[in-house]
This record gives C-alpha cells, sequence and structure tokens, in this order.
C-alpha cells in the first residue's frame, strides 16, 4: 500500500435490500452454519480495511450488535446498491472506499489488496472484481471523489451500476482463481445448499 490518507480504506457491507427472493426477509440475518451471514462476511472484509460500515434499511438495531457503524440509505424506497454506496462515500472517514454484498459470505481475503493494487497501477476512479467475462460490480473500490457524479446520477433516476460506471475509469480486476468465493445467496435453496459445501 501506498503511503499518507489514501492508504486507509472504508468498508461498506451492503445489507439494504429486501430479500425478495428469499421470501422478502433480511438476508444478512438469515442463519448460515450457526451464525448471520453478515457476520461471516464482516468475519473476512473488517481485516482488509480500516473501518467497516454496514449499510442496512431494516433491523438496525440487531445490525448494531455487530459493534459496527450502521447507515441507513439516505434515498428511500430500497434503491439498490448505488443508494448503499452513496451513503458509505457520504459517511467513510477515508479516501477510498470498497463495498461487498452481506450474501456473499466466502468472499476473498485478498480482495481489497487485488483491487488496491490496480485502482493504484491505473490511476482509476473505481476498480472491479470479475470471474470470466463475469463482472460483480457490488465487489468494489472505489475513490470518495466519484461521490458527486454518484449523487447526480442518482438524483436523476439512475439505478443501475453499469450505466454510473459507463461515465468512470473503470479497472476490472481478474479473480478466476477465486470464482466460487464469489458465490451469493439469494434463495432458501442456495442457504441449504451452502450448508453441506466446503468453504471456499
Amino acid at each position: 500500500m501506498s503511503s499518507g490518507i489514501t492508504s486507509l480504506v472504508t468498508g461498506v457491507i451492503l445489507a439494504g435490500g429486501q430479500g425478495r427472493r428469499m421470501g422478502g426477509v433480511d438476508k444478512g440475518l438469515k442463519v448460515l452454519r450457526g451464525k448471520p451471514m453478515v457476520a461471516w462476511a464482516l468475519e473476512r472484509f473488517a481485516p482488509q480495511v480500516d473501518e467497516v460500515l454496514i449499510n442496512a434499511n431494516q433491523n438496525l438495531e440487531t445490525y448494531r450488535r455487530f459493534g459496527r457503524r450502521v447507515i441507513p440509505d439516505e434515498i428511500g424506497g430500497f434503491a439498490g446498491p448505488l443508494a448503499g454506496l452513496h451513503r458509505g462515500l457520504n459517511e467513510a472517514r477515508h479516501e477510498l472506499v470498497a463495498t461487498v454484498p452481506c450474501d456473499s459470505p466466502f468472499l476473498p481475503s485478498d480482495l481489497i489488496q487485488r483491487l488496491r493494487g490496480a485502482i493504484d497501477n491505473t490511476e482509476s476512479d473505481v476498480a472491479v472484481a470479475k470471474t470470466g467475462d463475469q463482472p460483480h460490480p457490488v465487489f468494489c473500490l472505489c475513490r470518495k471523489s466519484v461521490l458527486p457524479g454518484l449523487t447526480k446520477f442518482l438524483a436523476g433516476g439512475g439505478r443501475k451500476i453499469d450505466a454510473w460506471y459507463a461515465k468512470l475509469k473503470l479497472v476490472e480486476v481478474a479473480f478466476d482463481d477465486q470464482a466460487a468465493a464469489f458465490s451469493n445467496i439469494n434463495t432458501e435453496e442456495e442457504l441449504r445448499a451452502f450448508e453441506g459445501r466446503a468453504l471456499p
């Protein structure tokens, strides 16, 4: 990592969705192997960053029990991951902000190291993880300087991550060696499948 304040990273765990495919329950609090999925994500993510925020829009007191600051979207109506990133950028203490979803409990332990290397080497605005031809835009690291543009994009009704990225200098970072680490859990069936799966 380079020296100075830009070496510090704020991490945001995105747990602000409605969990529609999980029957409308809060996915981050669904239990996997004895603990909530958000706890698994926190265990993998926290050692990689200098500050952790949890973006949630319901069950706020329950999320606060994990000992991290909980930040709801500023934009109402469960506006999606960009709304969570927007609030995270507003609240972050550091100049680099990373996001991961709460429903990918076995995310890579070197995620931030590799995204950080790419964003520094290319002087990009945003670094995004990718496996094969599939980008994973909620696994990203971005500079706080993208906030004004994101605020304008959201105010204009924009919600799609790829449409926002199109306006920025983006670098995609290959994680083909860890494809299984980006598996996410959207349904009860997937949750049961993960119960018996070896850890990535």
